[in-house]
Order: C-alpha cells, then structure tokens, then sequence
C-alpha cells in the first residue's frame, strides 16, 4: 500500500507547525522527532503523530449472504496494521467491538473473544469505546468489565482527545451527566487547544429515523463551538461521510464487516449484500493528515489477498 503523502509534502505540513494525523491504513512514516512547536495561530503543538482508526468490528456477526469472511475480516484489518513499516502511535476502535446479543453470558463472551484477538495488535496503546451493540442492552456493564469507563480523555503530542459515549443510553442520548462532564472538561482547556473527538453515532443529525444522529448532540456541538480547532470521527453508519457544523468537521469511518446504503436512499435500512465480483467491497479504512488548515482523506480498502498473522 503506497503513501498520500511523500517527503517534501510532509515537510511542508510539518513546516506549518500544524498535526498530521493518519487514521487508516498508511505507509505513512511521520517525523517524530520534530519537537513542539507554536502554530501560526498561536495554538501549541506537540510532535507529529499518527494514529489508526477501525470501526464496527462487530465481532459475532454472522450472514454469507452479506460476509462469508465474518471470521476473518477482523484478523485481516490486524494483519494490515501489524505490517505498517512504522507503527501508529496509537489504534481506536470507534465502537461496536461486538454483534448485539440478548443473551448476558454471549455478550461477554464476545467482547472476550474480540479483546484476545485485538492482542495481537503491535501497537502498545489502543483505545476503545463502545458501540450501541456492545452497550445499549445493559447501559454498558459488560463493556466496562473488560474495557473501563465509556467515555473519558486524553492528551497527546498537544492535543486534547474527547471519547464521548452516545449509546448506552437506549435513547440514543449523552445525557445530562455526560454534557456536565464534558463542560467542565472543556472549561479547562484553552481556546486555541486542538481537539479530536470519537463517538459512536454522529453528532448531528444526519438520518434520525435510521438511528443515525444523537439525541442531544447538538448541545455537545454547542460546547465544542468556541473552539476553532475540533475534528470528529466516528463510525456507526458504515460509510465514508463528511459534514460540516459551523467550523466543526465530522468525518465517518466505513465498517469491517458490512456496509449500509447512502443515508435515507432506501425505504429500509439493511446491510448491503456480499458482491463476490468484488470482496470486501464497502469496506474499509481511512488515511486522515491534518496539518491545522484542512483534513484531507483518503480511504483505504481491506485487502483480500493479505493473510491475517494470527
């Protein structure tokens, strides 16, 4: 898999004193030895990094007409990310690990069996955050027994990480705890901080009768406004989609183990069946490079021919 980006473009990028970040699958190799620096906005900067972003695993599915990998495909997305030449700095999971189930004891057993295999990642640092799947049934008490709090923050290299939980509450809401939380976290932070947040659904309200928005999303936004500076990403509709709130832009990652149709372009919402003419179709990663002026994207397909290093 070949780099979007070469030397003299990284160095421009760099030269701006700006973040590049690569979400997805990327030969990308990143100068992590450039120390911080101050952006032309005033804003602080740490080094350049990148990180890789998988979504909607969905680990315990199973469908031949609509994946006849099921079992394979998580492996694969491993198996690419292990080959990187140079390691991201970190791996997210932007929610639903698992396939829903009402049964308690095969929910765990799948969040068990998607953890042991996620080991085999080489990357130290992953970071996880549940998916309606994984969460909504018991308001994530399954989830927090083998991955800890659903939502919470980070910081790294300069910039400040939001996890947001928008699913474990059946109603499809961050609840009024959550945005406290979230106020008080963003109160500390300066104007000018650099800001990426993951959640599950999106924010806005991109296809509500699909389940494709969040409840009270648009008070999150509002919290997020007066920062210049926020990315979101997120997975849950299985597709690459791009929207802009104000300055805010939201990015959706395609999923790993089926794809869903074009918002509202159909009377139903259903998973897309299997094209054996093209595999893995549908599905996939990005390559996100953000220098402090724009976030362009490339996304990246699932590799049919890589052998999973299991």
């Amino acid at each position: 898999m070949k780099n979007n980006i070469d030397r003299r473009q990284f160095m421009r990028l760099a030269g701006m004193g700006g973040v590049v970040f690569a979400s997805g699958l990327s030969g990308f190799n990143p100068a992590r030895a450039l120390g911080g620096t101050t952006g032309s906005d005033g804003s602080a900067q740490g080094s350049d990094f990148f990180f890789v972003q998988l979504s909607d695993t969905h680990w315990g599915f199973s469908g031949p007409a609509i994946n006849p990998d099921a079992q394979g495909t998580l492996r694969k997305a491993i198996a690419e990310v292990n080959a990187l030449s140079d390691q991201p700095d970190f791996v997210v999971f932007t929610g639903d690990l698992t396939q829903t189930t009402d049964d308690p004891s095969e929910r765990r057993r799948r969040l068990a069996e998607f953890k042991e295999i996620v080991k085999d990642l080489r990357v130290k640092t992953v970071r996880y955050m549940p998916g309606e799947h994984d969460a909504a049934l018991d308001r994530g008490a399954a989830y927090k027994e083998f991955f800890g709090q659903t939502h919470y923050t980070f910081d790294y290299e300069g910039v400040h990480f939001i996890v947001l939980d928008n699913v474990s509450d059946p109603a499809a809401a961050l609840g009024d705890e959550q945005l406290t939380w979230l106020a008080q976290d963003l109160s500390q932070q300066d104007r000018l901080q650099r800001i990426v947040v993951f959640t599950h659904r999106p924010l806005f309200d991109l296809a509500p009768t699909w389940d494709w928005a969040t409840r009270d999303g648009a008070r999150a936004i509002d919290l997020l406004m007066p920062f210049p500076h926020v990315t979101v990403f997120y997975g849950h509709i299985h597709q690459e989609h791009h929207h802009l709130t104000g300055h805010i832009a939201h990015h959706a990652a395609k999923g790993l183990m089926f794809a869903l149709p074009a918002p509202l372009s159909v009377p139903k919402k259903a998973p897309l069946p299997w094209d054996a003419a093209a595999p893995y179709k549908g599905l996939g990663f990005r390559e996100i490079e953000q220098d402090g002026h724009s976030n362009p994207i490339t996304e990246l397909p699932i590799s049919a021919t890589r052998t999973a290093l299991l």
